[in-house]
């Protein structure tokens, strides 16, 4: 008896296999659609043809066996997953920059000081909410930087309303700078 023909691998390999190909396929299809997204050209197209030939494989193994219920439980089930690991995968990437808007009824200065310091760049403006005088404070940053920059508006304006939106695009502005430790400074020569 060949190991194809054993109930096992009918029962329990393929269907691991294909619930395995379709988590891959979908998750490289959900990470293909942010890069869309983000306008990234370049591997959109190369996520694409890799989570088509997956999906390809699985629905081979599916098409094979269309009595089988377990392969179609498995397809389904690793759609779900794939959706799941996707956007986990998605969150840690933290690709692209966020436009961060928040708007205060009490004075927004100190805020707006430690967000500067802190070498965000912000756009400062008075306004008129429902409930009389706000101060609406605007700062684009990279999405890695959320829960730092939360934490300053958490930290100095607690009762702050704040949203957060993504951006395509960001052309200049003000970013925090990285520190960088240079190794072997080269010295610099006196002029004579």
């Amino acid at each position: 008896m060949l190991f194809s023909d054993s109930t096992f691998y009918t029962y329990v390999a393929i269907p691991l296999l294909i619930f395995v190909a379709r988590v891959a396929d979908v998750t490289i299809g959900t990470i293909r659609i942010v890069f869309v997204s983000k306008g990234m050209k370049l591997w959109a197209p190369v996520l694409g043809f890799f989570e088509i030939l997956i999906w390809l494989m699985a629905m081979s193994k599916i098409f094979e066996n269309l009595d089988n219920w377990l392969y179609f439980i498995a397809y389904a089930g690793g759609f779900a997953m794939g959706n799941f690991v996707g956007l986990k995968i998605e969150e840690r990437l933290a690709l692209g920059y966020i436009n961060i808007r928040i708007i205060t009824q009490k004075s927004g200065s100190e805020l707006m000081d430690k967000l500067t310091s802190a070498g965000y760049g912000i756009t400062y403006m008075d306004a008129e909410g429902s409930r009389g005088p706000v101060h609406v404070i605007y700062c684009i940053a990279k999405r890695k930087e959320i829960v730092k920059i939360t934490d300053i508006i958490k930290q100095y304006n607690p009762k702050a309303f704040f949203t957060l939106e993504d951006i395509r695009f960001a052309n200049s502005g003000v970013f925090p700078i990285k520190s960088v430790v240079k190794r072997n400074p080269i010295p610099l020569r006196k002029a004579k």
